[in-house]
């Protein structure tokens, strides 16, 4: 049978979830798929349980290379897009994992229709142990659901320009588009590729959304999106208002109000100093998280819950002590390493 799905799974420094990462592609219900697993130069056992299941099973192809870091992320996705033969990319990066009939269901909506050039659906957010299940997003119930099918071919922005709500886990793109594209993007000073792509992509086609999860992906302090919050959020902010710009005449681009969106990045960077400060608290990065919190307090904008949290943040930086323990006292979401 002919291959159709090509999943691409960069990996760095996960020899503690690998091996279930690619378990969960083993126990797929659909079997016509390829994983490319390209290593960023780890310096743990990652490598050698990759290559142990890849010893097994052919479909498993595993490329190592010097570590580039995430900043250039789009050269370690598309040095994989280069070699896949599948006509569809999945996304499954190394430390997350499927639901056993994940590419089954998109396949199928792909196959479908078209004029439908990705594929999405819900994931679980969950602590690093899998005991806590944080939340599943997007919530299907909320008003945003009537834009996650991307019909009309751009409507999806009313989502994307504000936040990141697509799991890229759950990402299956016809490999034409992509190519078109140019492949995978990124956006200079942003340690990720899907917020670039997806935005280009948004007023290419239309999406399929799936209501159901998808996969798991897990919420711990060392990984990308805690080490660098407030990043992340600055470089969406900025690369918002390129795409606005580049995207000037664009039918759909032409009927949004860039002062709204203006105004919520500036609210959401006091929010994001915020999560810095306490990500940097919980690895006892001290100076640094005093850093974060003062910047969250002194931005403009509100939140004054935030920075009243921001606060509180500095004095334990200050004495340093553990927000951790803090949070369970009150019983809040705690993140571990």
């Amino acid at each position: 049978m002919p291959l159709l799905v090509s999943i691409i799974t960069p990996t760095y420094n996960h020899q503690t979830y690998i091996a279930e990462c690619i378990q969960s592609v083993l126990e797929q219900s659909f079997s016509q798929w390829e994983m490319i697993i390209i290593d960023d130069g780890s310096t743990d056992f990652t490598v050698k349980i990759a290559n142990d299941y890849a010893s097994k099973d052919s479909r498993i192809n595993v490329i190592t290379q010097e570590n580039i870091g995430i900043f250039r992320l789009c050269e370690t996705y598309n040095r994989a897009l280069g070699i896949a033969e599948g006509k569809y990319i999945a996304i499954l990066e190394g430390d997350d994992f499927w639901e056993s009939d994940k590419l089954e269901y998109q396949v199928e909506v792909l196959e479908s229709d078209p004029d439908m050039i990705l594929s999405w659906g819900q994931a679980k957010n969950i602590s690093s142990d899998k005991k806590t299940v944080y939340n599943i997003c997007p919530d299907v119930n909320s008003e945003e659901f009537k834009y996650f099918n991307n019909n009309p071919v751009g409507a999806i922005l009313n989502i994307l320009l504000y936040k990141d709500s697509i799991p890229a886990l759950t990402v299956m793109v016809r490999k034409d588009a992509l190519i078109k594209l140019g492949g995978f993007l990124q956006f200079n000073g942003m340690p990720t590729i899907d917020i670039p792509t997806l935005l280009q992509l948004s007023l290419v086609g239309k999406f399929g959304f799936i209501p159901q999860p998808l996969g798991c992906w897990r919420n711990y302090a060392g990984q990308a999106t805690k080490v660098y919050p407030a990043v992340l959020i600055e470089g969406y902010f900025n690369l918002v208002k390129e795409f606005l710009a580049s995207n000037s005449e664009n039918p759909f681009v032409k009927t949004i109000n860039p002062k709204i969106i203006f105004s919520f990045f500036q609210r959401k960077l006091i929010v994001a100093y915020s999560r810095a400060g306490r990500f940097k608290l919980i690895r006892k990065e001290f100076s640094g998280a005093r850093r974060d919190y003062i910047q969250s307090i002194h931005l403009p904008g509100g939140e004054y819950l935030w920075k009243l949290r921001s606060l509180t943040g500095l004095l334990f930086s200050l004495f340093h002590l553990d927000i951790e323990w803090f949070a369970r006292l009150l019983k809040r979401p705690t993140y571990n390493e």
